[in-house]
């Protein structure tokens, strides 16, 4: 095809008329196949064996779970022919549903049952008791509290995520149609959450004009994310699902679009996206059915979401409600970088790897919030770790609502580990910035000692704590983030991703020596010495144990007394702090928004 010739489109995606009907042109298919081939030496997709694999499992799992039902069925004592109609259905949902996993991903499950098998006894502890049993299965860990109540574990080495769904069927049929809005008659709204993972999937593939081009983009937008930083619902940032809405609406902007051609339009649109408009594949499906659904003219609480992205299936919700307005600040930035990188390899100044190049995370902040999170043994620090980082979010918003807004948390969804530990150890990160804009005064802090307080109260809230369960919250600056987050413990090293799939070259490689040179400059604003200082005010928690002790608490066995910490207004308290870094040094923060392009954006 010569030039980017229009084409027709026999059918309208969206709830608006596309944007565009342009197709490629040559530039843009070799941009593709160059996009492609980068994806593919990333490591992004799974050999056939582990492909193999899964599949072996799946089937292994359905056979677990159709035994289980029939177990029940007769204990229950129905007739033979009820025992032997008893049955459970297995279905996917998630990257692998959407065909975008890559190797070593979880499978998101959905087990569908009768509906007098149970979640709460029969599941969590009928079907978890023959589960532990199993020399396949290790690292189960059942959630029952969960806003999706969920069995993680892992078979034959592949991760499973396993949800319950028990529908208003004395038989379930293997070829039982989830998308069909019956099936959430006389249902509880934890197993509608449950049945909605696998309708929304659906419904995704359904409402795009070509799968595989929505398949090749969302694979790339997700690495991308995640080298960037901002993939991770639990923390704020954005998950699979959002990030499958958000590239499914730009495949229906651009129904003729390529996946070169798609990648760069989704950061032109969402930079300019004007939130909280939300994001939305179809029209609303109204049912009579009693669930509430995403409508912020009739429900208070859905006019206070920050980037609505609204699932496709009914009862449609909104699938991004934690994000916080510092996290939508984060992902806005990452969008207007995006946007640059995008803007410049159309001109051919820049290459694919320039836009997945891993947010340098600890030299953006001068101050930071480290979050230690211990527990005796690896099973504890699983169970308490997840808890723990279930709750960050809400350390995120409390810091917000103290501070009027004026104190900007960016919590970065990254795990570490010391090595050096002797006990089972876990540390999460938040870098700190006063908000762009705000008079410093000389000697202002930020107290949030209080809030540290409250957070760590929430978290002791731990239905199954046990003793060695502890957690601790220090203030760090930059040049105290301890060591075993860098590469091979070397601080002078450029920092790797935590994830295999995700290392790439951090070496600022870009074509062309004028590009260079401006890449360099526009990425000045975002070096630390751009960030505004700000001193919080903290101390370290662990039921009123300095963070000195942490030391000790993970190298001996023994408990140590609770020590009161001094309060003195002008230093903060932390026992890696001196008080000659209290220094408060105004600095004018460069503009980082980046080139704004005037583009008219549908927002609806």
């Amino acid at each position: 095809m010569v030039g980017s010739e229009v084409l027709p489109s026999p059918k309208q995606h969206g709830v608006t008329k596309p944007l565009s009907l342009a197709g490629p042109s040559n530039a843009d298919l070799l941009r593709t196949k160059k996009l492609n081939k980068f994806l593919v030496d990333a490591g992004l997709y799974e050999s056939k064996e582990e492909t193999d694999k899964r599949e072996e499992v799946l089937v292994r799992i359905k056979q677990i779970v159709v035994d289980w039902v029939k177990q029940l069925t007769r204990i229950r004592g129905y007739t033979d022919q009820m025992v032997e109609d008893a049955n459970a259905v297995i279905y996917t949902f998630g990257s692998y549903r959407l065909g975008v996993h890559g190797p070593g991903a979880d499978i998101d499950t959905l087990c569908v049952g009768p509906s007098y098998v149970n979640r709460d006894a029969d599941f969590f502890f009928v079907l978890h008791d023959i589960l532990s049993g199993m020399e396949e299965v290790t690292e189960l860990q059942p959630i029952p509290d969960a806003h999706v109540p969920v069995m993680k574990f892992k078979f034959d080495g592949i991760s499973i995520d396993l949800l319950y769904a028990s529908v208003s069927l004395l038989v379930v049929p293997d070829n039982l149609d989830i998308s069909d809005v019956s099936v959430l008659y006389d249902v509880d709204e934890p197993t509608v959450r449950s049945l909605n993972g696998c309708r929304v999937a659906d419904q995704i593939l359904k409402h795009v004009p070509n799968v595989e081009h929505f398949r090749t983009t969302l694979r790339c937008l997700k690495y991308w994310a995640k080298q960037r930083g901002v993939y991770s619902n639990v923390t704020g940032f954005l998950g699979g699902v959002n990030w499958a809405l958000l590239v499914a609406r730009i495949c229906q902007f651009y129904p003729n679009a390529i996946p070169s051609m798609l990648v760069s339009r989704f950061f032109r649109v969402y930079t300019q996206w004007r939130w909280p408009n939300p994001v939305m594949l179809c029209a609303k499906e109204e049912e009579e059915l009693g669930f509430a659904v995403w409508d912020p003219r009739r429900n208070p609480k859905d006019r206070t979401h920050h980037m609505p992205i609204i699932t496709p299936a009914y009862p449609c919700m909104n699938s991004s409600y934690n994000v916080s307005t510092s996290t939508l600040r984060v992902m806005t930035e990452q969008f207007q970088f995006g946007n640059r990188i995008c803007e410049a390899i159309e001109l051919n100044k820049a290459q694919w790897p320039a836009l997945f190049e891993p947010y340098m995370f600890f030299e953006s902040y001068r101050n930071y919030l480290q979050v230690d999170i211990v527990a005796a043994n690896t099973d504890d620090l699983r169970s308490w770790k997840g808890w723990v980082e279930s709750r960050l979010r809400q350390l995120t918003l409390m810091i917000e609502r103290d501070t009027s807004g004026k104190l900007q948390c960016h919590p970065y969804p990254h795990e570490y580990s010391d090595p050096s530990k002797q006990c089972s150890h876990s540390a999460f990160f938040m870098g700190l910035q006063r908000k762009q804009g705000e008079v410093i005064q000389e000697g202002q802090q930020f107290d949030i000692r209080g809030t540290v307080d409250e957070f760590r109260h929430s978290v002791s809230m731990y239905a199954f704590w046990v003793p060695g369960m502890e957690i601790y919250v220090s203030h760090v600056r930059r040049r105290q983030i301890p060591s075993y987050v860098f590469p091979n413990g070397d601080r002078r090293a450029p920092l790797s991703s935590q994830h295999p799939s995700e290392e790439v070259s951090r070496k600022r490689k870009y074509h062309g020596t004028r590009v260079e040179q401006n890449e360099r400059r526009k990425r000045k604003p975002v070096s630390p010495q751009n960030r505004d200082s700000v001193s919080p005010v903290i101390v370290n928690h662990s039921h009123g144990i300095q963070e000195s002790n942490l030391e000790n608490t993970c190298g001996n066995s023994h408990v140590f007394e609770a020590v009161e910490p001094k309060i003195e207004v002008d230093m903060v308290l932390n026992s890696r702090t001196q008080a000659a870094d209290l220094e408060q040094k105004s600095v004018t923060r460069c503009d980082v928004n980046g080139l704004k392009k005037k583009i008219k954006c549908a927002c609806w």
